[in-house]
């Protein structure tokens, strides 16, 4: 006695497995696309956070300069202007630092070979002079090699990490020449590929995917102005303070002090370096205004001012916001930056949807 298959089974059983390879190809395409792009993906990253953080600015653009025929004028521009705010700051930092790197590698030579002298504020310490002095002796005034010796490695080591810092000089600079040409096509296809990504959203998650791009897309916004707009503010207003105040080599350490802000709490160690520098150099005035007037500014920013840029834009606790910064700097590198918060948006969005649904209640009969 046979039995016959329902007549829908064997093409119920086609359908399936036809679906199962269409994912298993997405998936594989998708995993060998990523794979064979990975070393570009930083890149594309940063384009999709400036598209995301310039859009409004875009928007408003071309509402008020309609484009014409070919819609390449405005994407150009954009780029362009974009470009130059963030290369030629880089640029005036690369020509700083090749400039004063010759004095920065003597001085690093002069205290490896010579050490450093015991300055002469030590001695009117009001207590523990003495000791701070033998330990200066025995720990910095020495150096730390044999003259001879020193300046034959040192020379090798100059060589090594200029040849270091040209590769890596050239490798970021492919990467934001890269970053910009797909920035300008994101810019020139952006109103398309928002539909199609709606579309897509749509398609897979219904309406709450839209509420999640829109809480992300948020997070960027308030991320790129709470650390970005802010931490160049705090970098600049530093820099006025260091050239004031007589820090040696003050665009360095301007900028230096603009990319720590951008991470809260970091830029406090910038501070005490610089005031390091200062006291050996015996400028304890300087050193004070420097890590006093710095440590309120970085007291200001990171407890009044980004809490309110970030967490209202975001709806999102600023112990959430720190943490996704913390980590999508660990886990992604500065692009963890805007990465990290937006990621810790969505999903604390999906956990508000999660608990403000409202219960139900088994009545007993």
């Amino acid at each position: 006695m046979s039995v016959v298959p329902p007549i829908g089974e064997p093409e119920a059983t086609a359908n399936r497995l036809q679906r199962n390879a269409r994912i298993s190809l997405v998936l594989l395409l998708v995993g060998l696309s990523l794979w064979t792009i990975h070393d570009f993906l930083p890149a594309l990253v940063w384009a999709v956070v400036l598209a995301i953080a310039f859009w409004p600015f875009y928007q408003r653009s071309l509402r008020r300069f309609p484009p014409g025929k070919h819609n390449v004028v405005m994407p150009g521009l954009f780029t362009l202007g974009i470009g130059l705010v963030f290369g030629l700051p880089l640029i005036v930092v690369l020509i700083e630092g090749a400039r004063e790197w010759h004095n920065v590698f003597a001085i690093y030579r002069h205290v490896t070979t010579d050490g450093v002298p015991v300055p002469d504020w030590i001695a009117h310490l009001p207590f523990g002079s003495e000791r701070v002095t033998q330990w200066w002796q025995d720990n910095l005034a020495g150096g730390m090699q044999p003259g001879a010796i020193a300046r034959r490695v040192n020379k090798a080591e100059m060589v090594k990490v200029g040849q270091t810092i040209v590769r890596q000089v050239a490798h970021r600079a492919v990467l934001f020449f890269f970053a910009l040409m797909t920035l300008f096509f994101l810019l020139k296809g952006g109103q398309e590929i928002v539909r199609q990504m709606m579309t897509a959203s749509e398609k897979m998650f219904g309406g709450r995917g839209e509420r999640i791009a829109r809480q992300m897309v948020a997070s960027v916004h308030g991320t790129v102005n709470g650390l970005v707009l802010v931490g160049l503010g705090e970098g600049f207003l530093m820099g006025l303070v260091y050239v004031f105040s007589g820090v040696p080599h003050p665009v360095l350490f301007g900028a230096l002090t603009a990319l720590a802000a951008m991470v809260p709490f970091a830029v406090t160690v910038v501070f005490i370096l610089i005031g390091l520098v200062l006291l050996a150099q015996g400028s304890i005035i300087a050193a004070i205004i420097v890590v006093g007037l710095g440590s309120v500014m970085a007291f200001l920013a990171d407890h009044l001012i980004r809490p309110v840029l970030i967490g209202g834009t975001t709806r999102l606790p600023f112990l959430w916001v720190l943490v996704g910064i913390l980590g999508g700097i660990e886990t992604w590198g500065l692009v963890g930056l805007f990465v990290g918060p937006a990621l810790m948006a969505a999903l604390v969005l999906l956990w508000r949807e999660f608990t403000e649904r409202p219960s139900f209640r088994v009545v007993a009969d």
